[in-house]
């Protein structure tokens, strides 16, 4: 049995996130592995899988605040919003000349903070059972509403790179969980009139995890499994508990004690719950390990 806890993968361009799961399966020799949050096969970075038991950690990773790395083009815009769709309008070189620095930092601007945005089209939001991508793959036009989301920064790095056919920026973004980064492309190029569209994205944080502490595929290292009681300790805050509390917990039973937010639950360093407040000086567990689960 592979050891359990989170694997963090630096994914490669080209494969999807599913692929990652496949090949790790098939160099951990388990089925039970999954991932918190998507990459598209243009996007490269950080992908957190859960391994065996470590899986039960994902649902409280999924949610966690982001950091992408990202180019945007200025100048026309495609169906996906990225370099892979089809091309939809294109700007005159008048247009881009008269596109100025001033006016890509007020764009900028007015796409930070809480925002209302409408999430790409092309994304794995379900339509009816169906994901949007898969819809708009086939043919079918898909408008998807517009939700909050909140963007604490998003700033230009290095210089902005001006062409006679485009203006390319890369730029840095920490955002809440559900925030697409290739509708804040679409949008900048939209305020300013010209269409944009995604060229390169990568993520480099999810939550307290980073990218530079990742397996690369390309570099066939080894991989290396965070241990689950460690993993949890590194997402989630955390308390000890007695072996009574282990006992009472293990028989679905809630135990004395408050918590503002998903807690891990342990005793003697191994992770026994996820907890989180019932209320009225007691906490309920949102999931349980059972004995040696978290420890094999």
């Amino acid at each position: 049995m592979a050891t359990p806890g989170l694997l963090l993968v630096d994914k490669p361009e080209g494969i999807t996130s599913h692929d990652v799961v496949s090949r790790v399966r098939k160099l951990l020799g388990t089925r039970k592995v999954g991932h918190a949050g998507t990459l598209d096969p243009m996007a490269t970075g950080l992908l957190v899988l859960g391994i065996e038991s470590g899986t039960k950690l994902l649902t409280f990773i999924v949610g966690k605040d982001k950091t992408y790395e990202a180019t945007i083009r200025l100048g026309s815009s495609t169906v996906t919003d990225d370099r892979e769709g089809e091309v939809l309008t294109t700007a005159t070189s008048e247009q881009l000349t008269a596109i100025t620095e001033e006016a890509i930092l007020v764009g900028i601007s007015k796409l930070t903070g809480v925002i209302q945005q409408k999430p790409s089209a092309v994304s794995a939001i379900k339509v009816d059972g169906e994901r949007a991508y898969a819809r708009v793959r086939a043919g079918e036009e898909v408008d998807l509403p517009s939700r909050e989301v909140t963007v604490s920064r998003f700033e230009l790095v290095g210089e902005i790179r001006f062409a006679e056919d485009h203006i390319d920026l890369d730029v840095l973004v920490d955002c809440s969980s559900g925030t697409y980064i290739r509708a804040l492309a679409r949008d900048l190029g939209n305020e300013l009139g010209v269409g944009g569209h995604l060229t390169s994205l990568r993520r480099t944080r999810v939550g307290e995890f980073e990218v530079a502490n990742s397996f690369d595929f390309t570099e066939g290292a080894g991989l290396n499994v965070m241990p689950i009681s460690e993993a949890a300790q590194g997402s989630l805050p955390s308390l000890e508990i007695s072996e009574q509390d282990v006992i009472d917990l293990r028989h679905g039973k809630r135990i004395a004690g408050e918590a503002l937010q998903p807690t891990a639950a342990l005793c003697e360093g191994e992770l026994i719950a996820v907890l989180d407040s019932a209320g009225a000086g007691f906490l309920k567990s949102l999931v349980v390990f059972s004995q040696g689960e978290a420890n094999v």
